[in-house]
């Protein structure tokens, strides 16, 4: 956790340092506040963010009127001693506009490019098989996208026993690509899988 007194609020005229807030799990972006001493202070010991509102002029602290509070996980401070990234667990909404983000985004989990691939996957399968690979595995049914997928896991173990990580590594990539068609051909994506490791770690 943060040692309050490395904070360098003398770099701000009003004593006030941006905070950004991130959620913990997911790592998106949630909302920008600002944090003097004091609200650090009491963010760290009450375990709640808590912000020093400039319009209000006052403490105050996410949620006290909505109980959308931020749960507190850590507070880093950046290079400079100015500025704050406070990982949460929000409790509901965190903008006033009743959204995930002040941005207006949905606080969900991305998984960089393997979530692009499942766009791609999604589109891929809406065209002739002439016109793609996904597309003819769609046509040819469940069955065969099941197969594809016993077909590559085999491969996998069978380089897993060998020394080219080349090959190993491919057709480790090919196991992948099969399973979110899989996933797809199922009505599910990489979220679903991951709600249940959650649920298992609880």
């Amino acid at each position: 956790m943060i040692n309050i007194e490395e904070a360098d609020f003398s770099k701000s005229q009003d004593g006030l340092l941006p905070a950004i807030i991130q959620d913990a799990q997911t790592k998106n972006v949630l909302m920008l506040g600002y944090m003097n001493k004091e609200a650090l202070e009491k963010t760290v010991s009450a375990q709640k963010v808590t912000f020093y509102s400039r319009s209000k002029k006052r403490l105050w602290t996410k949620g006290e009127e909505s109980g959308n509070f931020l749960l507190l996980k850590s507070i880093e401070l950046d290079c400079d001693q100015d500025a704050f990234l406070v990982e949460v667990h929000p409790q509901g909404a965190t903008c006033h506009k009743g959204t995930d983000t002040c941005w207006g985004k949905k606080n969900e989990s991305n998984f960089g490019f393997i979530s692009e691939l499942e766009v791609v996957i999604e589109a891929r399968k809406k065209l002739t098989s002439k016109e793609s690979y996904v597309a003819s595995l769609f046509e040819k049914g469940m069955n065969k996208i099941a197969q594809k997928v016993g077909e590559e896991a085999v491969e996998v173990v069978i380089e897993a026993k060998d020394d080219n990580d080349d090959l190993f590594l491919n057709e480790s990539a090919d196991l992948l690509f099969h399973y979110l068609i899989l996933l797809n051909a199922k009505g599910f994506t990489l979220k679903d899988i991951e709600a249940i490791l959650k649920e298992r770690s609880a």
